[in-house]
């Protein structure tokens, strides 16, 4: 259940290999995919038509579907059936680029590749191969009934019993021999994922790589700004390795990640250097060209979604703008502590000031101060200098207080 992807294809070929070691047995694998990545299609396409074993693919339960790449895992079975109400098809690779002629040229080579790739499966397994080569060209889909009549599946069986009772008898041409299913005396063992088989699965998915990756920047970046924030770096350094080992198995784009590496240094040194918002700006390009070109989306049809991409771009790219002017504020700001804190402070006297010296309250204290012009007792002054102790003051206009 769910996207086909690395995960998936773990699980499969585990669950192969356990078959392999059993006499005389046969894998069920029960499907409900909206697709996923191609190059985890293939390699489970390849454990199933390789398999020494009988393998079927069930549809199910009602509701279920075996769309995009799920339509082809399905012809490759040995057995293809599905639950009433259900469907297949709509394979076309999704390739949503940007209309420029080398994406559309990319985005037809993967097209005649999956059609002829689900053609030959279609063939080799006698099913309908015009039906599925249209079913990636076209995006036809069909339902449970349908498949039957143009002999895409081989039955509609309403649960697992009934799936079993139909296969009774049944042939298998295997790549070796040819077997005759019998299974009256049949032991079904599930077969679930495993803890590894789950992680991967779920990091697998390309919303949650991007996402791993971008938590990944905020960590790491939070700990350089403030050295010793041992929580923040350590869950930002887990994020980016689950990342990373996430898009070991994801088709990402070298540029991609260049361009989001370059947009953590450039919104790092907007923050050291004051640019006026330039780097921030030129930062902010980075990230969203980066996240844009982050899978190799024509050659592959991966991409990260709409509803995750642009509200991480503006979540990320606003905490990044907001730190990088408040850092800009600061830096351009006069100083608020130290002696260099109290120039441009206004107090009060409170013994008269002249150029010999007087008393002024200011910040809580009292302080030593001298002007040019006598001041007295009142009256409102800004500090103008400060001279070890003494500060530097003169009369603010319309200050008597």
């Amino acid at each position: 259940e769910g996207s086909i992807n690395p995960g998936t294809t773990e699980l499969i070929r585990r669950a192969v290999r356990k078959t392999h070691a059993s006499t005389d047995a046969c894998l069920i694998i029960q499907l409900d995919t909206p697709g996923g990545l191609v190059a985890s299609l293939r390699d489970i396409v390849q454990e199933i038509m390789a398999s020494s074993s009988p393998i079927v693919v069930y549809v199910a339960p009602s509701g279920a579907q075996a769309a995009s790449a799920g339509a082809l895992l399905t012809l490759a079975a040995d057995i293809a059936a599905m639950a009433p109400g259900t469907n297949i098809g709509a394979a076309h690779p999704v390739s949503p680029g940007s209309g420029r002629d080398e994406d559309e040229t990319m985005a037809e080579k993967t097209e005649n590749d999956l059609a002829a790739m689900a053609r030959s499966i279609a063939s080799e397994q006698g099913r309908n191969a015009t039906w599925a080569e249209r079913a990636v060209r076209e995006s036809i889909s069909s339902s449970a009934i349908e498949a039957e009549e143009l002999g895409v599946i081989d039955m509609i069986a309403r649960d697992l019993d009934d799936l079993l009772r139909q296969m009774e008898g049944r042939t298998v041409r295997l790549p070796e021999r040819e077997v005759v299913l019998d299974i009256r005396a049949r032991n079904i063992v599930p077969i679930r994922e495993n803890l590894r088989e789950r992680i991967l699965r779920t990091i697998a998915d390309p919303d949650i790589a991007y996402l791993l990756m971008m938590l990944g920047m905020l960590g790491l970046y939070f700990e350089f700004a403030n050295p010793g924030a041992i929580f923040s770096g350590a869950i930002g350094a887990l994020c980016l390795l689950l990342g990373l080992f996430s898009l070991q198995t994801l088709p990402v784009s070298a540029a991609g990640i260049l361009l989001l590496i370059l947009a953590a240094v450039l919104f790092i040194m907007e923050i050291l250097i004051v640019s006026y918002g330039i780097l921030g700006a030129a930062g902010l390009v980075a990230l969203v060209m980066g996240s844009l070109m982050f899978f190799d989306t024509p050659a592959t049809g991966i991409s990260v979604t709409a509803g995750i991409l642009w509200p991480t771009i503006l979540v990320v790219g606003s905490f990044f703008a907001l730190i990088a002017y408040l850092a800009t504020r600061a830096t351009l700001s006069r100083p608020r502590s130290g002696r260099g804190g109290l120039i441009g402070e206004t107090g009060t006297v409170r013994k008269t000031v002249s150029p010999e010296g007087g008393l002024v309250f200011l910040h809580g204290e009292l302080w030593h101060a001298a002007s040019d012009d006598k001041i007295p007792v009142g009256s409102e002054v800004e500090v103008t200098d400060i001279k070890g102790l003494k500060l530097r003051v003169t009369k603010v206009e319309g200050g008597k207080k």
